[in-house]
Formats: C-alpha cells, structure tokens, sequence
C-alpha cells in the first residue's frame, strides 16, 4: 500500500470526509515529492555548483570564472527538481485528474525558465569571452547579444503561455500575426536600436572609447557603452548622456578618432595684425632682422623683390613650426594671409601636434602662440587689439 492509500485510510477510519481525506493526503504526498525535490536541489548545488567553484579556485580559467559568475551551472542545476516533481506527481495525486495536470503544467513553467536562464547566461559568458578579445573591443557585440536575449524570452514566453492555456505554441505564433502592428509600436524603440546598432557596427561609426561631439552640444566625450537602445557618453565633466543609437545614425555627429588615431592633431588659429603697421622692408631693416633672429639669418628675397614685414613674419612662422619636434612634418603646415577685415588683417596658421592628449596639447599650441605673438613686434608689426 502506498504512503497516500495508508494516510487515506487512517483519516477516513477518523471519521473524516472522504474526499477531504483524498485531498489531504494527496496534498501531504506533493508537498513531501517538493521537499525532496528542493534537497535534491540543495544537493546537486553544492556538488556541482561547489565543485564548480572550487575548481575555479585551482584552475583560474576565464571561461571557469565566467560560468561561476553568470550562475550557467547554478540555474541549470534547477531543472533537475523540476523534473523529478514531474515525474512523480501522478504518485500524488492519483484520484485528483484536475489537479495532476495543473501540478505538471507549473512544473514544466518551472523547467522552462530555469532553461532559459540557463540560456540567457551562456549568452553572457559568450559576450564576455567576446569582449575579452582586444580584437573585437572595437566591434561591440552587446546590442547584438541583447536582441537574442529578447527573442529568447519572447519565444519563451510564449511557450509557457501555450502550456499555461493548454495550447500550441504554433497556434499562438500564428495569432501574434494579426497582432504585428501593436507589438511593433510596443517594441519599436528595441526595433530601431538594433537595426541602427547593426550600422553602426558594420558601417564601423562608433566604437567604444571613441571620442564623439554631437552638434546640439548634448553629448561631447568618450563612448563607455553601446547596447540595444541606448550610447552612453561620458562627458568631460564626468556627466553622462545617453542617446539612442538611431539618434546617431539619423543626425551627423563628430568623432574625433581619426585625430586619435592619425599622426597629429590640429591647430587652426589666426593671429591678428594691425593693418597700418604693414610696409615694405628697408635693407637695414633686413639686416637687422637677419643679425636679430637667428631662424631668419640665411634669409635672402628673391632678386627684384622687396618683402613686407607681414611676409617675413609668416616666413619666420613657417620655419619656426618647422624646427620644432613637436610639429609633424608630415602632415599639412599652411599658413595664409586672409581677407582684411574690421579688426586687422588675419593671419592663418594652421599645423598638426603629434601630441593629441588633451591637457598637452593646450600647453604646447599655448606656448607656441605666445612665441608668435611676442615675436610680431621684431617685425615692426604690432597685434591688432580693439579700443573704444
């Protein structure tokens, strides 16, 4: 005789209803299948899950760490209570059809979400050993990983609604047709995200670390993250922004990698003269400026030509930059007299740094103009300046 017939027995020669008697000890047998169903659980995680870690310990692998970390083993240690329940439920409730189908039904809810947290963490551990890779750092997959996520739950979803209702889950897929429209509003900004997150990476737009400006002055700093709907940017006083990457690829932005990645960063500034300090150079005045300075010793005009004070200075410019190491001389060194305007006559010095870190490369184009300036008047010129 079974536990249940046993217990059965003993209530009904009680006095107690039989049908109260038939539920209670089935209820007494499903609540003993579940705590042994919970030990066993107890006991398979500190075997598995414990020998896992400790493994971990001695064999510090990454992918060990990682396993340990996103709980892979932990959650799928759960789908063995789940099942042992299922199995021996109809021990249970033997009289009660109604109840069986209910009790089996929770379980297999139960399996299917311990399935796919299961699931749901190997996606993580794949990210991670993806992002592990120096590689791949500047092809985030994280968007990528977070559409799967969404598709897993879905789907899964809908295959415990299909048991829940005792339905096919196929049924259930075909009903979502005529439903199209209201989950793509529900879910258009995921929509929009991936489709813009996957230009973003194909097209190579962004990647993190990158420094990006975006015009509307919302956002101008370093890319720390990029997922399924949101950019974040650190800015450079430590706030952060987060714009959605559609936001991106519909807007133009800046992104200052190729300045980070090429061979100098660039200096574009004018220097202002007083227009009526302009005239042509005397012989003494060349000489001095040859005995004077010695960048401009060897200087010689071509035959015929008399020189302007403004000429020589954007001629001692251009071989002062070109003296300087700071200066790559590979990339473009221009220098240009603009168009006269109100405030004196602009002139254009335009270079490239090979220094491109922030707080340097302000010292050094500082310290570079302070030379320029300061040099204007070895030239009897002087700097145009504004005055009531």
């Amino acid at each position: 005789m079974s536990l249940g017939g046993w217990m059965n027995d003993i209530l009904i020669g009680w006095g107690i209803n039989p049908k109260v008697a038939d539920m209670f000890d089935e209820t007494l047998v499903a609540v003993l299948m579940i705590a042994v169903s919970v030990g066993l659980d107890y006991l398979c995680q500190s075997i598995f899950v414990g020998g896992m870690r400790h493994y971990a310990k001695r064999n510090p692998h990454y992918w060990s760490t990682l396993l340990m970390k996103r709980k892979v083993v932990h959650h799928l240690i759960h789908v063995l209570p789940g099942i042992l329940v299922y199995a021996m439920l109809p021990l249970a409730f033997v009289r009660g059809r109604g109840m069986l189908e209910l009790s089996q039904r929770i379980c297999v809810v139960y399996v299917i979400t311990a399935i796919l947290l299961t699931l749901n963490s190997l996606l993580l551990v794949m990210l991670d050993l993806y992002n592990a890779k120096d590689e791949q750092k500047n092809r985030p997959l994280k968007g990528f990983v977070q559409v799967l996520q969404v598709l897993l739950f879905f789907i899964g979803g809908i295959i415990i609604v299909a048991v829940l209702v005792d339905k096919s889950p196929a049924t259930l897929f075909a009903g979502l047709g005529a439903s199209a429209a209201v989950l793509m509003l529900v879910f258009k900004d995921s929509i929009l995200g991936f489709v813009s997150g996957v230009q973003l990476s194909a097209n190579d737009m962004v990647r993190i670390g990158d420094w990006v400006q975006l015009p509307n002055g919302s956002a101008n700093g370093v890319v720390k993250e990029i997922t399924l709907n949101t950019v974040k940017i650190q800015n450079w006083d430590n706030t952060i922004s987060t714009v959605p990457p559609y936001t991106l690829v519909n807007n133009t932005f800046q992104n200052w990698r190729g300045m980070q990645e090429g061979g100098g960063r660039r200096v574009d500034k004018r220097i202002f003269l007083d227009m009526t300090t302009l005239k042509f150079c005397t012989p003494d005045m060349l000489d001095r400026i040859r005995k004077e300075i010695p960048l401009m010793a060897d200087y010689q005009p071509a035959a015929g030509e008399v020189p302007t004070n403004a000429q020589l200075y954007r001629i001692y410019i251009e071989r002062y930059l070109c003296s300087l190491p700071v200066v790559n001389q590979e990339m473009d060194l221009i220098l240009s007299q603009k168009e006269p305007t109100t405030y004196g006559v602009p002139i254009q010095v335009y270079f490239f740094l090979r220094n491109k870190e922030w707080k340097a490369f302000e010292r050094i184009q500082s310290d570079i103009f302070d030379h320029l300036l300061v040099m204007v008047q070895q030239f009897d010129l002087k700097l145009y300046q504004y005055s009531d």
